[in-house]
Order: structure tokens, then C-alpha cells, then sequence
């Protein structure tokens, strides 16, 4: 069936294509479909989402109707001893219906992408960090200092927002950008990052070198230039993305970055912004949290919640769990190859090279139907609108259906 816009809907709505959430866009609703103020991401996402599809619910391949599919879901779950919930690309109503479907399967939850996630969270354990919002960047940061990252490839519209909007509340100039261990220098980054801090804190071995030496590919004349912008900012901002931060121990330099924020912060105004990586990851980690004490890469057990930031991840969960349940519903990630059966609850375009157990095709969150989510700065939460018209069931639905036929 062609899928037909939802004409009720307001004229702006927000983008659940990257961690900035836009709010600005416009739909037309005439055909073709255009839409104003997406990015290349936005536009990407939501082509998909106004897609026809002829996607079915399907068992051992073979298509049948969404109550067959969601029984034989629950019977594989209630099989399973060590069941493994993983991808996670959902947003606050979907992830509160898995935490309780975890719940009772005694299951482990891991998002796609916690790899960088968890990069943050062990060096805000360990150290914390003094972060900002994206409101506070686009009003008073006069000094952007990106680490590891051009930041457009994760958030395509941060400069059009938050840099050149001239929109502010004081009238603040343009904030002049500095970029660094971007390409070859990326996996130089611990050797950049310490070299940062020891000149921070003047330590002498550093001092005595001459400022045309190179530490990681970069001289130390431009390390200590980034310094004293940063410290004649009025407002600095360090910027970085633990996904793009691809080396063992990412988890140090994030640290490193965290701790130079700290120590400018004794004379200056400093704030980092960590980029978040999407599919929902920031929205279902605080979901997590507040229901359960922990991120993900956490565990139920007798109804109980245990966390475990290595042993619970889905890499080393796959060689002991026995169902795989995998949801993907902002876009049509695969699930990773599996001895174990699989259940794949995801967008509607999935397509597989083998044919998992189960799969349901969902509707997609801020198009098919309505949801909540928390932008990258963890401040606001945005909610989602219905775009269209669509028979597809929500996660949250779909989780139901399975949970009740688990009893």
C-alpha cells in the first residue's frame, strides 16, 4: 500500500537522523516528498521511512502474520537461559518496553553502539567531566577546539545551527575553529593528548624542547597556540567523538581530554561536548539508567540488574548466549552472524543474507509513529512525530505482543 502523509501533523518536526534532533524541519506534503531544512543524513532517513514497503513478519523465512511471528519469538525466549538484547536502535518508549521484556528473560542488553559510548562513561566513572549544551555553544562559545573529529560527519548541520546562526542571545562574535588529530594524527592521539596536558601543567621536559618539534605529527608551537586560545577564550568548547577514536584504551584519551577541560577550568570558562554516535544510543542508555542503576552492557538476573562495561558487551556475549534478539528501528542495521537463533525487530528495509529465526519489521520512530528522545548534550528531551500513515506495528507494540505470549 502507498503510504499516505499524515496531514495532522504540525508543520515543523523533529530529525531523528543524528544526535542534534533538529526541530526545524518542514514537510511538504505534495508529491514528491520534500522536505526543508534536512541535512544529507535527514533526507537520507526519512526517503526510507516514506519508502513503500511490502516488508512482512517472516519465520524460517517464510512470511506469516505478526501473531505467528511474535509466538515464536517468546518461544525461543522462554528456551533461553542467557538470552543476549542487542543493537537497540530505539528511543524511550522502546527502550522502557525491552528493559521489561529483559526483565523477565533474564536477558543482556548492549547497544550497536557502546563501543564509543563506554569510552566516555568508564572516564566520567573514573574522573567525571564538565560538559555543556548545544544552547549554551550556539550563545556563548567563541573558541571550538574539535578532537578527533570534523564533527559534520556525525552532526552534518552543527555549524549551520550553532556556529554561523547569528540568532543569539549576547550578540557573541563568530567562534573561531580549531580542528586536531584529525587523519593520520587520529591514532597519534594519547601521544597529542599527554603532551597537551603536560604542557598545561608546565612540565619542564616539554618546556625544554624547541617549539618546531614534533609530538604525534604536530609541532609543540601550535599544541601551546591551542592552549592560549583556549585560555583567552571566553567561552572554549572542546569537542570530541569517542566512536571516531579507534585505537586500544580509547578510554585514556578521553580521559586526557576530560582532565585538560578540568584544568582550564581553574582560570577559564572550558566545556566539552561529546558527540554521541545515534541510532537512539544516548536516549536508551538514560532509559537504562534511571530503571535500572546502570548503562548498557547491563544484565538481569533473578530481577536484579548487574553492570559489567566488558563482559557484557555483544562481541563477548555472542560466544555464550543462547537467542540473540536483535531491534534496529531508525535504520537497517544487520545483526551480527550467530550460532544461536535470532530474532530481528527492525526497519522495515531490512534485507539478510541469511534469513534470521524470526523478523518483524517495525514502524520507524519519528515517521511511522510518535516516541521521545534525548538530544547528544543529554539536556533536552524532543518528542517525535507521526509523519504517515503506516500499518506497521511500533517496537514497544511488538514487545508487548512477545511479552505476554512469554508468561
Amino acid at each position: 500500500m502507498k503510504p499516505s502523509i499524515n496531514t495532522t501533523l504540525p508543520i515543523m518536526f523533529c530529525c531523528p537522523a543524528c544526535g542534534l534532533l533538529c526541530d526545524d524541519l518542514e514537510l511538504n506534503s505534495t508529491s514528491p516528498l520534500s522536505i526543508k531544512n534536512a541535512c544529507v543524513k535527514g533526507v537520507s532517513f526519512f526517503e526510507k521511512a516514506f519508502a513503500e514497503s511490502s516488508s512482512k513478519p517472516s519465520v524460517a523465512g517464510k512470511s506469516t502474520d505478526l501473531n505467528t511471528a511474535t509466538q515464536a519469538a517468546a518461544d525461543i525466549l522462554r528456551k533461553a537461559k542467557h538470552p543476549l538484547f542487542a543493537g537497540l536502535g530505539t528511543e524511550v518508549q522502546g527502550m522502557r518496553s525491552m528493559m521489561r521484556l529483559a526483565e523477565k528473560a533474564s536477558a543482556t542488553l548492549d547497544h550497536m553502539h557502546s563501543e564509543g559510548t563506554v569510552r566516555n562513561t568508564l572516564a566520567m566513572q573514573n574522573s567525571g567531566w564538565q560538559t555543556t549544551t548545544l544552547t549554551e555553544v550556539k550563545n556563548r562559545a567563541d573558541v571550538i577546539l574539535a578532537i578527533g573529529t570534523d564533527i559534520v560527519s556525525s552532526c552534518p548541520r552543527f555549524f549551520e545551527k550553532l556556529v554561523l546562526n547569528t540568532d543569539t542571545l549576547f550578540n557573541k562574535p563568530k567562534p573561531e575553529i580549531m580542528y586536531l588529530g584529525l587523519a593520520e594524527e587520529s591514532v597519534k592521539l594519547p601521544e597529542i593528548m599527554n603532551a597537551l596536558n603536560a604542557l598545561m601543567n608546565a612540565k619542564n621536559p616539554l618546556n625544554k624542547k624547541a617549539d618546531n618539534d614534533l609530538i604525534g605529527g604536530v609541532t609543540i608551537a601550535s599544541l601551546k597556540q591551542i592552549l592560549e586560545k583556549l585560555k583567552a577564550a571566553k567561552y572554549g568548547v572542546v569537542v570530541w567523538s569517542a566512536s571516531s577514536l579507534k585505537f586500544p584504551q580509547a578510554e585514556l584519551t578521553v580521559q586526557s581530554i576530560t582532565q585538560l577541560i578540568s584544568k582550564l577550568n581553574e582560570t577559564n570558562r572550558v566545556a566539552g561536548l561529546p558527540l554521541n554516535s545515534g541510532d537512539g544510543d544516548s536516549s536508551v542508555n538514560h532509559t537504562s539508567t534511571w530503571l535500572s542503576g546502570y548503562p548498557t552492557r547491563n544484565r538481569f538476573v533473578n530481577g536484579h540488574a548487574e553492570y559489567d562495561a566488558y563482559h557484557f558487551s555483544t562481541k563477548q556475549q555472542l560466544n555464550s548466549s543462547d537467542a540473540l534478539l536483535w531491534v534496529s528501528t531508525f535504520n537497517a542495521h544487520q545483526p551480527p552472524a550467530c550460532d544461536a537463533p535470532i530474532i530481528v525487530i527492525g526497519h522495515p528495509d531490512m534485507q539478510f543474507e541469511k534469513q534470521p529465526d524470526v523478523f518483524i519489521p517495525a514502524g520507524i520512530p519519528g515517521a511511522h509513529h510518535t516516541g521521545t528522545m534525548f538530544r547528544m548534550d543529554s539536556s533536552v528531551a524532543m518528542p517525535l512525530k507521526k509523519l504517515r500513515n503506516s500499518e506497521l506495528p511500533s517496537l514497544s507494540d511488538v514487545i508487548s505482543q512477545i511479552e505476554a505470549k512469554l508468561a
